[in-house]
């Protein structure tokens, strides 16, 4: 087997390799960072991985801030008290650990120490980000512990405006981490239920990106082999937790769908926020759920596309119907469930969930053009579970 083991700059500079743990002091130090913040989540904080990570920055003489206080879907008092524990510990950097949700946090973290605007001023709505102080972002070196959302080479972070109830998106060209160290070895103790979840969440953001209708014929390039590694890989990391070449494929996969979805994200990402929000779901986990009714939804400016993306895959019938077909048994055999009335989602809601998904900022980029109206259909189709083809 080849040794799956090398250093990139696709589009950020990330140390890849089972056992690149080791290597974080240098990544910081690289940086200029003396005394960084290692943020992460209070499950991670207390594993070993985390405590490894602390060992190796205290051996370096870079000390072992933590700070934990992140919720599965993080909310603006997750970013406050990061703040505040950033200042008061005089810290020059922050290293981001974990999940999509801790990557979020950390990455808000070191944009906001240098400002004086509230983060809300910073929402990615036209040129918002130029209002940054782009001098006082601290550098951040990212270490993804999951393989889902990408977060470690993402230019955004995803914050719960807690009063309004939605998912606010800021964007930062320098919010990008500068360092990655994107160690598979770190998945290995992910839950097969988590895998799977993360899992979808990095197949929707290959596929939303390679679907989208704008012009990008390299993030196109980047999703279509990530999509083949998923379904390649995604059953076998679900299946064999300590496979290393699985947990490698799918943590390759994920950083290339943070890559990809550059060109666009679509209603697969609009209908989940809003239902995260409102019930805390895990976001992968509701991508997975609604995936295959916004394929069916979108198949009509879609089904070409998706005949290329099944012949990479190397499906024996290269079509719409067994691509939707492969989505459907995948999720069923990694313990995805088929509808959001499984997740808590009932009709009554879709008055309330519907005009928030087209508001969404992905809703703009689905192939075939959506409103508060034809989301409410995918809504009642999507709890209900009727899938047409079936």
């Amino acid at each position: 087997m080849t040794t799956l083991h090398g250093d990139w700059n696709f589009p950020t500079s990330i140390r890849f390799g089972a056992g690149r743990l080791a290597e974080l002091p240098q990544a910081c130090v690289e940086l200029g960072m003396r005394r960084p913040l290692l943020v992460t989540d209070p499950g991670l904080a207390r594993l070993d991985i985390v405590a490894q990570a602390r060992a190796f920055l205290r051996e370096a003489g870079l000390g072992d801030a933590l700070f934990s206080d992140v919720e599965g879907n993080p909310v603006d008092t997750n970013l406050q008290a990061g703040l505040a524990a950033f200042r008061s510990g005089d810290h020059d950097g922050v290293v981001a650990m974990g999940g999509g949700s801790s990557l979020d946090v950390g990455k808000a973290i070191a944009l906001m120490d240098g400002q004086t605007l509230p983060w809300w001023e910073f929402e990615d709505i036209g040129d918002n980000y130029t209002k940054a102080n782009a001098a006082g972002i601290r550098p951040i070196v990212a270490v993804p512990t999951t393989s889902g959302t990408g977060s470690e080479v993402g230019r955004c972070s995803v914050i719960i405006h807690s009063e309004q109830g939605r998912k606010v998106v800021v964007f930062h060209p320098r919010m990008m981490p500068s360092k990655v160290v994107a160690d598979p070895a770190l998945t290995v103790g992910l839950p097969a239920k988590l895998t799977a979840a993360v899992g979808m969440d990095a197949l929707s953001h290959n596929l939303e990106a390679f679907l989208a209708l704008s012009y990008h014929p390299m993030a196109d390039g980047i999703a279509l082999e990530a999509i083949r590694l998923i379904h390649d890989w995604l059953e076998v990391a679900v299946r064999e937790p300590t496979n290393i070449e699985a947990r490698s494929a799918m943590m390759v996969a994920s950083t290339a769908g943070a890559t990809s979805f550059q060109k666009g994200l679509g209603a697969m990402h609009a209908l989940s926020h809003p239902v995260s929000v409102k019930y805390g779901t895990h976001h992968g986990l509701t991508n997975g759920v609604v995936m295959p009714f916004v394929l069916e939804h979108n198949r009509s400016v879609i089904e070409t596309r998706i005949e290329v993306l099944a012949r990479h895959m190397g499906l024996a019938d290269p079509t719409f119907e067994a691509f939707l077909g492969w989505v459907v048994t995948l999720r069923s055999n990694i313990g995805i469930p088929h509808s959001l009335a499984d997740l808590g989602v009932s009709e009554a809601d879709i008055p309330e969930l519907s005009p928030q998904a087209a508001s969404d900022y992905t809703a703009s980029g689905n192939p075939l053009p959506v409103d508060a109206t034809s989301l409410a259909e995918l809504y009642d189709r999507t709890i209900r579970g009727e899938l047409r083809f079936a």
